[in-house]
């Protein structure tokens, strides 16, 4: 296998946010806070929270991410820790914070922590857990990407590398956005890295690229439009959402999400 780059990606600003205990999404104008039944949205330029939608807690009780695809807000929603594990895709209008719809996925290959858009297609990641929220016989090594096409048909899944599942351990996958350079960025649930995976060119286990240390301690991520290398998260210890720089990849040829 080649050899890994290590890189760090640098603090350069943060936003007070209560809310922010699962994960941040952000479009030009604004970033979003989000916690198990509740999304804040944020001015970028003030800082100020401008609006807020809060759900009930039996119909969301645990919104893990979102992401902003096109004039919608995307979200990857669960019932976790319950069990068996099932999950929905819940749509949400940002202009007005009001709630769209529910995409129910069910029951499958785990809890949904990271719902991406690409192409045409959706990407999206289910966790398995060793502990709490656990299904008997899966544990972290289960954790799975899948790709759906626009009816939510799955078209294929990949597993991750023993050298970033062993980093996820004893949780999963918290966040994962695609980068500018076409490549997959996760984050896990506690530490303070991000990986960078590709598509393999054969078989079905992602091929890990970077481990890029970050001030970002897990959950989930989100790029920045506005600037290519500025990739939010949040530190939920402290209630912030997190803005890093980070340092390009260097060009190589590679497998690269379609």
């Amino acid at each position: 296998a080649a050899a890994r780059a290590e890189m760090a990606a640098e603090e350069v600003r943060r936003i007070p946010a209560p809310e922010a205990t699962q994960g941040v999404a952000a479009d030009a104008t604004h970033v979003y806070a989000v916690a198990n039944s509740t999304i804040a949205k944020y001015d970028k330029a003030t800082g100020q929270r401008v609006a807020v939608w809060s759900g009930d807690r039996a119909t969301f009780p645990h919104l893990n991410s979102c992401s902003v695809v096109l004039a919608e807000l995307v979200c990857a929603s669960s019932n976790f820790p319950q069990i068996p594990m099932a999950s929905t895709v819940e749509v949400f209008d940002p202009a007005k914070m009001v709630h769209l719809r529910s995409i129910p996925l069910g029951r499958g290959h785990g809890s949904l922590t990271w719902v991406e858009r690409r192409n045409g297609f959706w990407w999206a990641c289910f966790a398995n857990y060793d502990g709490r929220g656990g299904e008997p016989g899966r544990d972290h090594r289960f954790t799975t990407l899948v790709k759906y096409d626009d009816a939510w048909r799955e078209m294929a899944s990949w597993r991750f590398p023993d050298t970033v599942l062993e980093r996820f351990a004893p949780t999963s996958s918290s966040g994962g956005a695609f980068g500018p350079d076409g490549r997959l960025y996760v984050s896990g649930h506690d530490r303070r890295e991000v990986y960078v995976l590709e598509l393999p060119a054969q078989g079905e286990v992602l091929v890990h690229l970077a481990t890029i240390a970050a001030p970002i301690p897990g959950q989930a991520i989100a790029w920045d439009p506005a600037d290519p290398r500025l990739l939010w998260g949040i530190n939920r210890a402290e209630r912030a959402m997190v803005a890093a720089q980070v340092p390009a990849l260097p060009a190589a040829a590679s497998f690269v999400f379609p």
